[in-house]
């Protein structure tokens, strides 16, 4: 007998993920028909006309550029295939839902991409989208990618490739100002009354608070378990609290002022994914002014778009997929260091 759907406490309709069981069928599925399938002008039907989508060069407006880059991105990676890790979602409303989808990929570089003529070399990567869906439609987007994880698989130098896609105009401003309280409304709007799972949520933006904005790694025990595991940029996995520290280390020494904005939360239980997951779309804003980590410090402002999926096991966090585009950085200090490949190139 096929499983039947569970009401959804949350008062959520079906409509919002209608014709799919729940919110996490509705997500693998639509990804699957246009990634996998191939059925890219699907977007079209899946994306608002007027869809917003922030990425780690900036913010796209419109369904036509998502249906332009999606080609590109499969042309140069043909075999590639991305396979639902997990779909953290949250009730926005009862005819909408935010959902961080984290995504494992593996493919191959066969065609001509950004990075260059084809290498012929497989790669494995992770990617985390979140989505605002509104009565099945997509309205805005925030999408990271681990393409220093890429670039490195392909044997690529990553800085000559962040200078090739270095920003043109020298970046700018990929989101406005940061949610007040992002615990009751983030950058996708209201959370559910009360909050989904307010302890963990709280539990998550005292780590980002005190520890990484508040730089006392000497407290990460305090939110992390003894055998926590972080999987970060560059396809690297780190375990223990020391292993924790050192991955806050590498992304914040080069920026000593820098601050995480927590742009949006959604948190969802579920046994089948662990238990208790709290999705988290940060924001970090900082001048390479420190650690020399990609090359002579410049001065320069960086913006960093990042995602963070954290799981929670008695209390305390057992894992998290944190997620960012370490070659943005790179050519956001290229442009400014003015190193960046000319057209004429």
């Amino acid at each position: 007998m096929a499983d039947t759907p569970t009401p959804d406490p949350t008062g959520l309709q079906e409509v919002a993920y209608a014709p799919y069981r729940d919110p996490e069928e509705f997500i693998t599925e639509w990804t699957d028909r246009i990634w996998v399938r191939r059925g890219v002008g699907l977007i079209r039907e899946n994306y608002a006309a007027d869809s917003i989508v922030h990425g780690a060069y900036g913010t796209v407006r419109g369904v036509e550029p998502v249906v332009a880059s999606t080609l590109q991105k499969i042309s140069a990676f043909p075999d590639r295939v991305g396979q639902a890790d997990d779909v953290v979602w949250e009730a926005r409303g009862d005819d909408a839902f935010v959902s961080s989808h984290r995504v494992f990929s593996a493919g191959t570089h066969t065609g001509v991409s950004p990075y260059g003529p084809p290498t012929h070399r497989p790669f494995v990567s992770r990617t985390i989208a979140t989505c605002l869906y509104r009565r099945g439609v997509m309205e805005e987007e925030w999408v990271v990618r681990d393409e220093l994880a890429v670039v490195r698989q392909l044997g690529l130098d990553p800085d000559a490739v962040a200078r090739g896609v270095a920003f043109p105009a020298g970046g700018g401003r990929i989101l406005g100002d940061p949610p007040a309280d992002p615990l009751a409304c983030g950058d996708s709007g209201p959370r559910p009354a009360g909050g989904a799972r307010r302890g963990e949520c709280e539990h998550v933006l005292g780590l980002i608070e005190d520890v990484w904005n508040g730089r006392r790694l000497d407290r990460v025990t305090d939110f992390v378990a003894r055998d926590v595991t972080c999987h970060t940029t560059g396809h690297r996995d780190v375990i223990r609290p020391d292993g924790y520290q050192r991955t806050l280390l590498d992304l914040l020494a080069p920026f000593p002022d820098a601050r995480v904005e927590v742009r949006d939360v959604a948190a969802h239980d579920s046994a089948a994914h662990g238990g208790v997951r709290v999705g988290v779309v940060w924001f970090l804003r900082g001048t390479y002014g420190g650690t020399p980590a990609y090359g002579a410090p410049t001065g320069s402002p960086v913006e960093v778009l990042g995602a963070s999926q954290f799981l929670f096991r008695g209390g305390r966090i057992v894992r998290e997929w944190r997620i960012y585009d370490e070659i943005s950085v790179r050519a956001q200090i290229a442009h400014a260091r003015g190193d960046e490949p000319s057209p004429a190139n």
